[in-house]
């Protein structure tokens, strides 16, 4: 592995280790939906500071896909920055799963999972555009400032108290995956692929080739 990468991935993989097990953890606990947003939203912009000079702080695939499609990160970087993010979902989750004897380790899932996975699809699309929107006008084009880790912060959670109780907002395919492996049910996986992955491609495209750097 090139040396320069390698301080970028293990960044990435420790900070979706950290979401998805701060995030599971909060689900598991069957507390109300505000518990979840919060826990994912703190931790989010807390990861953003921590390690934004380390790594971009992706932790998040379909974060890494939106970037890519907007030439923000090359495809070499992509491919680990995906292996570390998935590798660190699923440990996390198999972490929890140990210390709490359980499988229920907060699957993101929600009331319209089981009978309208599709529609929880489109849900996971809409709120992934949101995401990576922030991402790109506070981050990459630099509008938040040293604000940026709390904006993106504070979209995830306001994400997860619009959709937590209908999908499990989850906005994340690495959130998803781990989880899902671990209670044995991946029946909703792909479609979630599906809507997470092209929230975050469109929003790539929408703020590259339409909005771009819009210069104040």
């Amino acid at each position: 592995m090139n040396e320069s990468l390698a301080k970028p991935f293990l960044a990435e993989f420790i900070g979706t280790f950290t979401l998805v097990f701060v995030g599971g953890a909060a689900v598991a606990s069957g507390q109300p939906v505000v518990v979840p947003a919060l826990a994912h939203g703190l931790i989010l912009a807390a990861l953003i500071y921590a390690y934004g000079h380390i790594c971009e702080t992706h932790i998040n695939p379909a974060v890494t896909a939106g970037l890519l499609v907007g030439r923000q990160i090359t495809l070499q970087r992509a491919v680990g920055y995906w292996v570390a993010q998935f590798l660190g979902g699923i440990v996390a989750a198999l972490v929890l799963s140990g210390i709490l004897a359980s499988n229920n380790v907060g699957p993101t899932v929600g009331s319209l999972t089981s009978g309208a996975v599709w529609s929880a699809a489109a849900f996971e699309f809409i709120l992934t555009f949101f995401l990576v929107s922030t991402v790109y006008q506070v981050a990459v084009y630099g509008k938040g400032g040293n604000m940026a880790g709390f904006a993106i912060g504070v979209t995830l959670a306001a994400s997860i108290l619009a959709g937590g109780t209908f999908t499990g907002a989850s906005l994340n395919p690495a959130r998803t995956l781990g989880p899902a492996l671990v209670s044995g049910d991946l029946s909703y996986v792909l479609p979630y692929f599906v809507g997470i992955f092209g929230g975050g491609i469109a929003a790539g495209l929408l703020h590259t080739y339409v909005f771009g750097a819009i210069k104040e």
